[in-house]
């Protein structure tokens, strides 16, 4: 539930910032691209659509993105994003808790992203 919660609150943070914070705005005004964020066995999982500026989102495992970010369970993914430490995600990478799926490529532009806006 936390992580469910976690996305949600994500999406609503980044939503706001894709209006009120500049330096966010012109960062995602040049891409088109859907991050996937889910836990491995599927059941929660929330699609970020960046569209040149605008933000939308989907609930549950979309089969159609560009990247996921597939945790290992729930828990693992509310730790590693929530924890304040920079290599946190890389952490997680190297113990095989977190993979990523398809263009790495956008799964860095995103994480850039977020670094932006928190």
């Amino acid at each position: 539930m936390r992580f469910t919660i976690l996305l949600f609150a994500l999406y609503c943070i980044l939503k706001i910032k894709s209006f009120t914070h500049k330096a966010y705005k012109n960062y995602i005004s040049k891409m088109t691209v859907k991050i996937l964020i889910r836990t491995e066995d599927g059941k929660k999982a929330r699609l970020f659509i960046f569209d040149k500026g605008k933000l939308a989102t989907v609930t549950g495992d979309q089969k159609d993105f560009d990247t996921a970010l597939v945790w290992k369970d729930a828990a693992t993914g509310f730790s590693v994003m929530t924890s304040k430490r920079a290599d946190a995600s890389f952490n997680a990478a190297a113990e095989g808790k977190l993979k990523v799926m398809g263009m790495s490529v956008y799964a860095q532009w995103f994480e850039d992203g977020i670094k932006i806006v928190m």
